[in-house]
């Protein structure tokens, strides 16, 4: 049984959230697809993931891999094959099509194939400008060498 979220509410209530309410609003539409082939989602240091999908029965021109906009969706499909002399069918050969909504900043680094995984790595690269800058404190050499100012007053005869 799947729950359906109404997020009508947050929408009212927020400014400059649309993004993670679509995001949210994705993430359920997508469980409702199947979830075949597996794929395991890895983080693999502090900056560096890997995403490591099952396509066993697969070529590497039966795979194709896209990113664009943070939606990197990895496609296969196989060409038709008749089942004449089949007499039980259950390695699953299906088309099929996974979409991963990845972060701002997060690039695909490389895919490689072997022993039916296919491996997607990725990794987040944070701009020179987004990055937290250290301040240095100056202080001024003129200001602090003169002794404060005394007022003084006149005296009473």
């Amino acid at each position: 049984m799947a729950t359906s979220y109404d997020y009508a509410p947050l929408y009212r209530s927020s400014v400059g959230f649309d993004r993670v309410f679509n995001l949210l609003e994705n993430a359920q539409r997508a469980r409702s697809i199947s979830d075949w082939p597996p794929y395991d989602i890895v983080k693999t240091g502090d900056d560096n993931y890997c995403i490591s999908i099952a396509v066993a029965g697969f070529a590497q021109d039966e795979l194709e891999i896209t990113f664009q906009s943070n939606l990197l969706t990895v496609i296969g499909k196989k060409p038709e094959t008749s089942a004449d002399g089949y007499l039980h069918r259950g390695i699953a050969g299906g088309p099929f099509e996974h979409r991963f909504e990845l972060a701002d900043h997060v690039r695909v680094n490389g895919a490689d194939l072997s022993n039916g995984l296919l491996s997607i790595n990725l990794v987040r690269e944070i701009p020179e400008a987004l990055k937290p800058r250290k301040i240095s404190i100056q202080s001024d050499p003129a200001l602090t060498s003169v002794a404060p100012a005394q007022i003084e007053a006149q005296k009473a005869a």
